[in-house]
C-alpha cells in the first residue's frame, strides 16, 4: 500500500524522460554515466558518485549527490539524462 504522500504523485512525473529540458540534456539508453559525471534527474543536476548493480529493467543503479543535500540518493541510469557531448565511459 502506498503512503498518502506517494499516492498523490503520478508515476509519469517521476520519469525524467517526461520532463522537457533544454540545454543539450537527452536520454541515451544503454549508456551508463561514469563516476564524476553530471546527470540530470527529477531532482535536478547531480554528480554520479557510484555505479552499482543492475535494476529490474537491466539498467545500472546510480548513487548520486547534489550540492544542496547532505546524503547521497539513488536513481536508475535509465531514468537520468546526460548532456550532449559528455564523454562516454
Amino acid at each position: 500500500m502506498l503512503s498518502k504522500s506517494v499516492g498523490r504523485v503520478s508515476r509519469d512525473s517521476l520519469r525524467i524522460s517526461s520532463i522537457d529540458q533544454p540545454g543539450g540534456w537527452h536520454s541515451e539508453p544503454g549508456r551508463v554515466p561514469s563516476v564524476g559525471e553530471t546527470v540530470l534527474c527529477v531532482e535536478g543536476q547531480a554528480e554520479v558518485v557510484g555505479v552499482l548493480g543492475k535494476t529490474s529493467d537491466g539498467s545500472r543503479l546510480l548513487q548520486l549527490r547534489m550540492d544542496d543535500r547532505t546524503s547521497p540518493f539513488f536513481a536508475s541510469s535509465s531514468n537520468v539524462l546526460v548532456q550532449t557531448g559528455a564523454a562516454a565511459p
